[in-house]
């Protein structure tokens, strides 16, 4: 009888083992599956980051996030639900389940990605300042005791504080509230992603960029750690727009130019 229990506990062990493992992957499978049993996917996004995720003149959300998150909804075969989200809001919204991923022009940090896997990068871009027109700042050097507005939470929060130490910096919640303070008067700069700038500049002449580049800044799609299904589904779906030209399309779309970093691509 001892003999046969050893045995016994002998073959099962192997099972035991794995068990942990084939639970990880039942639980990532499952991901996918319960957006198409819930029939729609749960999206992340921002509605006051132009171009990627804003409201349009019918207050319906619109952007570069948006386009590419679509296309994942569409790739798995569900409609997709949009739900706002902030900086600081963002990855909280994500590690409780009230969303299945976020597209909110975040970056890839080494210090996010202990909490969340990311995506490919599908967007990089750079962190630089908006002053109004007859601006005396020309660059960070100039900062020094000016007031910046800045969005909380973000990696361009922390890029200003060690960049411009000097600098009197303001965080506000949202980027239309960090605006808002720039053109009323109470900050001096605003500083942001450069092709969110841009957007504001854009509609409004009475501003300037300056400075250059500050830093890079990899956007990728936030996915929750060790959702492989759900990564692989969001990866798939970068890939395919890639190399079918519909990147290049909605791209150029957004930022009325030709993408400059290619979606990473596997054979």
């Amino acid at each position: 009888m001892k003999r046969r229990s050893t045995l016994l506990g002998a073959a099962l062990l192997p099972t035991v083992l794995l068990a942990p493992g084939a639970a990880r992957a039942q639980a990532q499978a499952d991901s996918v599956a319960k957006v198409k049993a819930r029939g729609k996917l749960l999206a992340g996004v921002k509605f006051d980051t132009p171009p990627f995720g804003y409201l349009d003149d019918a207050n319906v959300p619109t952007g570069f996030d948006l386009d590419i998150v679509r296309a994942v909804a569409a790739h798995i075969g569900v409609p997709v639900e949009f739900e706002k989200v902030t900086s600081v809001s963002r990855i909280p919204l994500l590690l409780s389940g009230n969303v299945d991923l976020i597209a909110a022009s975040m970056t890839h940090t080494r210090e996010r990605g202990r909490a969340i896997d990311f995506s490919l990068t599908y967007y990089t871009g750079g962190q630089s300042l908006l002053v109004a027109k007859d601006s005396p700042i020309t660059g960070v050097e100039s900062l020094a005791g000016k007031r910046v507005a800045v969005q909380q939470g973000t990696t361009l929060e922390k890029t200003i504080a060690q960049l411009a130490p000097g600098a009197r910096i303001t965080a506000f919640r949202e980027y239309d509230a960090a605006w808002l303070a720039l053109t009323q008067g109470r900050a001096d700069v605003l500083t942001g992603s450069l092709t969110i700038l841009q957007g504001f500049a854009g509609h409004n002449p009475g501003f300037k960029i300056v400075g250059g580049l500050l830093s890079a800044e990899p956007f990728g799609i936030g996915i929750r750690k060790g959702d492989w299904a759900m990564r692989d589904a969001v990866d798939e779906t970068l890939q395919d727009l890639w190399v079918s030209g519909e990147y290049a399309k909605l791209y150029k779309a957004r930022f009325g130019s030709d993408p400059t970093t290619p979606i990473e691509v596997w054979p």
